[in-house]
């Protein structure tokens, strides 16, 4: 029988603007080396399925860090935390983008990581996804039903100055977007113009787009759990990690 375990802990990471902040970190038992993965929660925060998912990373072989971008904002339980980051407007992309780093320079510090490096988000965490791999370098890059990705004019603001698709020109890695047809935020409509963006710029990427399936498809503890698109929507990650972060 081949031993099979992980170390699934907190850690503390020096984020945006040396901001002390919490993090989550799962990785294999073993020597390595591990590609790593960069997890962005969504916007109902940094809960118990985000950190499941971190454990399912390093079960598939990865080094997954899920830094808390909701840490500035607390104390308090999440429900309070995230509605305390909804009236402000959500966290400025700046500071995400600074988080996002300082989670690769914490990965770059472990003596099992490959220099390999993904980066995976949900909801607002896949609009981040966008932003932080046209901001920085990283191996690949999955968008799991990010929003605003489109923005219209009155949505930019001093928090969310530029709209992702605009920054397609520098993104940095091949993209894979998951999406349900049944989702409003981003709109068929909204994946289909980012898409026609990342052709004409000539990008690599993979958009998958499911019938039956709205916003959050993933989520097992939700009404909007789809187990048939899930499953086959974790395959395309997992064989997109393993075709560009091997």
């Amino acid at each position: 029988m081949t031993y099979d375990g992980m170390i699934a802990e907190s850690i503390r990471i020096n984020g945006h603007n040396g901001d002390q902040i919490d993090g989550y970190l799962a990785r294999p038992l073993g020597a390595g080396p591990f590609p790593g993965v960069v997890l962005i929660h969504h916007m109902p925060g940094w809960d118990e399925a985000t950190k499941e998912m971190a454990r399912k990373f390093a079960y598939h072989g990865y080094v997954c860090i899920s830094p808390n971008l909701h840490y500035r904002v607390g104390p308090g339980s999440i429900d309070d935390v995230v509605a305390r980051v909804r009236t402000e407007g959500g966290n400025p992309d700046a500071q995400i983008v600074g988080d996002v780093a300082g989670s690769i320079t914490y990965l770059e510090s472990l003596p099992y990581y490959s220099g390999k490096v993904g980066t995976i988000g949900f909801c607002s965490g896949g609009r981040q996804v966008v932003i932080v791999a046209s901001k920085l370098k990283f191996d690949a890059a999955v968008d799991c039903w990010g929003g605003r990705v489109v923005m219209n004019p009155p949505d930019i603001n001093e928090r969310m100055p530029v709209a992702p698709i605009d920054m397609t020109n520098d993104l940095s890695a091949p993209l894979l977007g998951i999406f349900g047809l049944d989702d409003m935020s981003p709109s068929p409509e909204e994946v289909d113009q980012h898409e026609a963006v990342l052709k004409a710029a000539g990008k690599t990427h993979e958009f998958h787009r499911y019938e039956g399936a709205g916003h959050s498809f993933f989520a097992v503890d939700r009404p909007s759990y789809r187990s048939e698109q899930a499953t086959d929507a974790w395959r395309k990650v997992f064989a997109w990690y393993d075709k560009h972060l091997s």
